[in-house]
């Protein structure tokens, strides 16, 4: 299982990625991808919605089922990548080089919280 090890996962299979302006990149992880198999459609977020940690925002439908996405911490919906809306396929191609959307957290210290690459692998695999 390919897992960067500077990356915060969800058991929900989300990873988050800090990004330079304050905000975080949310994709799904290549385990995720690989259990749904061939992505055809990606529902992300509006941006300006404010979310809570937990709480379903978009949704990622693959040849074999539906899947929801989930937020990682409570925050503030900032962007949707545009390119997935005619390329769902790039989620299969490169899971964690294709983000789905980014937040602006309330609490920035909440993404330490989350699982580390390690984590992730132990609850992936249980």
């Amino acid at each position: 299982m390919k897992l960067p090890q500077d990356l915060r996962y969800t058991e929900s299979h989300e990873w988050v990625r800090r990004e330079a302006d304050g905000t975080v990149a949310i994709g799904i992880t290549d385990h995720a991808q690989g259990e749904l198999g061939d992505i055809v459609f990606v529902e992300p977020p509006q941006p300006g919605r404010k979310v809570k940690a937990g709480e379903a925002v978009g949704v990622v439908e693959s040849v074999k089922a539906a899947s929801d996405i989930y937020a990682p911490v409570a925050g503030e919906i900032v962007a949707a990548n545009a390119e997935l809306s005619t390329s769902p396929e790039r989620v299969n191609a490169d899971a964690f080089g294709a983000w789905i959307y980014r937040l602006r957290p309330d609490d920035p210290s909440q993404v330490e919280r989350l699982l580390d690459a390690e984590g992730y692998r132990k609850a992936a695999s249980s």
